[in-house]
């Protein structure tokens, strides 16, 4: 008796709550569903995902495999079914009894290829429409179809995501405008710490080793804290291999502007509960190609070798490793990787001396990695392990990051540095900055649910170690600890209502170390001039609390759906912005924090409507946002005279922004294979109070519109074949802060066509691209050369295959 009703637990709290009125009145239209999922091997599968549509209500199997639906329409078309491991299944309901038992749903396990869950429609329409924040999905055949040279790249397709490009391989993410410590990106549930604080600084992930990702536009402090204040990049872990199988995959990747060219090997394998997962990555590429012959830096004319940017070539060499047990109720997985790259920086606009860079030199080869460059190290080591105790899922994570980056330059003087290089120095002739980044994290979270309320409370916290070096200064050696803790609940009110609200505290302590030069400058005390060892940085430490909410809710219908969040966030002030005090020589500036600031504060308020028909489809996300102390680089009237040829003087401060702008996604399909779509972005931002009261933000991205046409053809023995069109029409930007420059309007083209051929039991996975198809000459405003009038990549013609091979599958 004591089983049976264990196992009948949940029909049971469900009629309980419906004779407590709870759940909305009973009509005439109302029924009940129930059914029983199973694996092939007629197991029982425990919280299996059960969906109904449309309107999109989703339970849990309990562990005798059982699940219930205690009021549903007699509109309900169908059941989706997943489970991790196991090949997604949909039922087609027929209602037509006040109760409906259904056969018992037998789930088949998946064959993993080339580490690619595909993305059904219906998961992202499910996932969507359980989230009040505005949530963009991909998979990692999107990446594919639309690869570019880094993961930023590859998604700036999307509405509202754009980046800031640094040459031809690096980039970091910009959402609705905001980007560096205002947008976190998060891997295998673990927030990614670099050096984003750097506009020249990219972001170490290798897109090859991304399954699926999501982009979470607008502020998610409640969930990952501080520094999630614009939005966030959630690269969700790879899928495990299905059981008693060893297989994987080589991608292989041309490009023709940098003449790129790379390759990616796979190996995974799984017995009946342990599993690996392996990953090597290598790219070689030489100097890119703008449709320019010369540039401007600044007010120096700079020819181009055969329209070559000097000095961009880079390498990069990337290993990935998870290993792990999986069981019903327990999944325990390390994950571990290294990603390296050593890039150039753009000869002519790096240091003080644009002039005298040697062109023979850097002209001998477009493939040689000259001075200045930059060498970048991240090493990554994790655990997720996650459990069933009772009707609690519990899940936790260990972290280990260190960020170990080098820029390297010829050392020349400035100021009242020496004119040649002391010999005792702690640091080499040519290593101009250092920094060593070392972060432990760990956190725990634990999802249940009572009644109608799925609720999910966790705590988190994270210690971080930063060491400098080199012969120039910019930011202090620093320890950061940080810790927060948050609540949500998720209330299904009925087929129709979803409410949201969530509470979030957190805790931060930054701690700054005192830096001194290490030559003596002149100053000038009452008249006697003296010489001494001056003091960049100050010893500080700031502490900074926050208590921050979010509350949302849902409206689902058949085919329209609306989505409402307000919410509040907020940033700590990260050491670049209290303490740096010295030359940028990336952009020939003087950046000086200020001590004083206050923690960044951030108002918003999200909506999202949607309307699906069989042809055609309706997105829209228009979003308001108000920050009382936006943080900023100013430009001021002063020139530095002690570090460098009297450059200007940026300070940071704080001020009032109002924000807001939107998004538009509408598809049409014309015909059987012949599908288009609009893709519409508009961002406002300006600056209410401060000395720059009435100017916008910096790398604000202007309006653009894309126009996208793609025809899939049925051709014999070939799959999931395409040929698509892009038009992208970027509006000019005329609201900008200076040193900025007004950025004229562009159009776009880009082509795009794949293929799969059938291989054995495999497909082979063909694309090209063909990106700025009419090599056309513009600037993009958010491009991190855009200050010396650099014009974006010629044409280049993107090759990639993917091989996947299946060595033993004893199924």
């Amino acid at each position: 008796m004591i089983k049976e009703y264990k196992s009948n637990r949940l029909q049971i709290v469900y009629l309980l709550l419906f004779c407590a009125g709870i759940f909305t009145k009973v009509t005439a239209q109302s029924i009940s569903i129930s059914g029983k999922v199973l694996s092939n091997s007629h197991k029982p599968l425990e919280r299996a995902t059960v969906t109904i549509y449309p309107s999109a209500i989703t339970v849990l199997t309990n562990k005798e495999g059982n699940f219930y639906f205690p009021q549903s329409l007699k509109t309900s078309k169908k059941l989706t079914i997943s489970y991790s491991g196991y090949t997604p299944f949909e039922v087609d309901l027929s209602l037509e009894k006040n109760q409906n038992i259904l056969p018992d749903i037998i789930l088949k396990q998946e064959i993993k290829e080339l580490e690619e869950v595909v993305i059904k429609d219906n998961y992202e329409a499910q996932h969507k429409k359980e989230k009040s924040l505005n949530v963009a999905i991909v998979s990692s055949s999107y990446i594919q179809r639309n690869l570019g040279g880094s993961l930023m790249q590859s998604l700036q397709r999307l509405p509202g995501i754009k980046t800031i490009s640094i040459g031809a391989g690096g980039s970091k993410p910009l959402i609705r405008g905001l980007s560096f410590n205002q947008v976190i990106v998060v891997e295998n549930g673990i927030k990614h710490e670099g050096q984003q604080w750097g506009a020249d600084h990219g972001l170490e992930i290798d897109q090859y080793a991304v399954n699926r990702v999501e982009i979470i536009k607008g502020p998610s402090s409640f969930i990952y804290g501080s520094d999630a204040i614009g939005g966030a990049i959630n690269i969700k872990p790879l899928p495990f291999p299905a059981k008693h199988v060893l297989g994987g995959s080589a991608i292989l990747t041309g490009k023709t502007n940098n003449e790129q060219y790379g390759s990616s090997i796979n190996l995974f394998g799984r017995n009946d509960n342990w599993f690996f997962d392996t990953r090597m990555t290598t790219m070689d590429y030489g100097d890119y190609r703008v449709p320019t012959a010369v540039v401007q830096v600044y007010n120096y004319t700079v020819p181009l070798y055969k329209n070559h940017l000097r000095n961009t070539a880079g390498r990069e060499l990337n290993l990935h490793a998870s290993t792990g047990y999986i069981s019903q109720k327990f999944k325990s997985v390390l994950y571990l990787s290294n990603v390296y790259s050593k890039t150039g920086f753009f000869a002519n606009a790096h240091g003080l001396e644009p002039r005298n860079v040697d062109l023979e030199l850097h002209d001998k080869s477009s493939r040689d990695i000259q001075m200045p460059h930059q060498e970048v190290n991240h090493t990554k080591v994790s655990n997720t392990t996650s459990f069933q105790l009772g009707e609690h899922r519990l899940e936790t994570q260990l972290g280990f990051q260190k960020n170990f980056r080098r820029e390297w330059s010829h050392y020349v003087n400035h100021g009242y540095m020496p004119p040649i290089y002391p010999n005792d120095m702690y640091a080499s002739r040519d290593l101009e900055r250092q920094y060593d980044k070392e972060v432990f994290s760990a956190s725990v979270k634990d999802e249940f649910s009572l009644g109608n309320h799925q609720f999910t409370v966790g705590v988190n916290t994270e210690l971080q170690q930063n060491k400098i070096g080199g012969w120039s200064f910019l930011i202090p050696a620093f320890s950061q600890i940080n810790a927060g803790a948050f609540a949500y609940d998720k209330i299904q009110l009925n087929e129709k209502w979803l409410l949201h609200a969530a509470l979030r505290m957190d805790y931060g302590r930054i701690k700054m170390k005192q830096y001194t030069d290490w030559f003596e400058s002149e100053v000038t005390t009452n008249g006697q001039t003296h010489f001494e060892y001056l003091k960049r940085s100050e010893e500080l430490t700031r502490t900074f609390k926050s208590f921050t909410w979010s509350t949302g809710v849902n409206y689902n219908l058949e085919k329209f759906s609306l989505k409402a969040n307000a919410g509040t966030s907020f940033r700590m002030p990260i050491a670049k912005e209290l303490a740096s005090n010295g030359v940028n020589y990336h952009y020939f500036r003087f950046e000086k924090g200020d001590p004083s600031l206050a923690a960044e504060q951030s108002y918003q308020l999200d909506l999202g409507l949607e309307w699906q028909d069989n042809k055609w489809s309706v997105q829209l996300s228009p979003f308001f946002n108000y920050f009382p102390n936006y943080i900023y680089l100013n430009p001021t009237s002063q020139h530095d005279i002690y570090y460098g040829a009297g450059n200007q003087v940026f300070e940071y401060e704080q001020s009032k922004v109002m924000r807001y702008g939107g998004e538009l996604q509408t598809r049409y399909q014309f015909l059987k294979n012949l599908s288009g779509e609009i893709l519409v972005e508009y961002l406002y931002s300006e600056q209410l109070s401060g000395s720059k009261k009435g100017y916008t933000l910096p790398f604000s991205p202007p309006a653009s519109v894309l126009l996208g046409l793609t025809y899939s053809p049925e051709i014999k023995n070939l799959r999931d074949s395409y040929f698509s069109l892009d038009y992208r029409f970027t509006a000019e930007q005329n609201q900008i802060v200076p040193p900025e420059k007004k950025t004229a309007s562009s159009h776009v083209f880009n082509l795009a066509l794949g293929t799969k051929v059938k291989a054995g039991q495999q497909d082979l996975d063909i694309s090209l691209q063909v990106q700025n198809l009419f090599n056309t000459k513009y600037l993009n405003h958010t491009s991190f050369y855009r200050l010396i009038e650099l014009p974006e990549a010629s044409r280049n013609i993107i090759l990639s295959l993917k091989i996947p091979f299946l060595i033993l599958n004893h199924k």
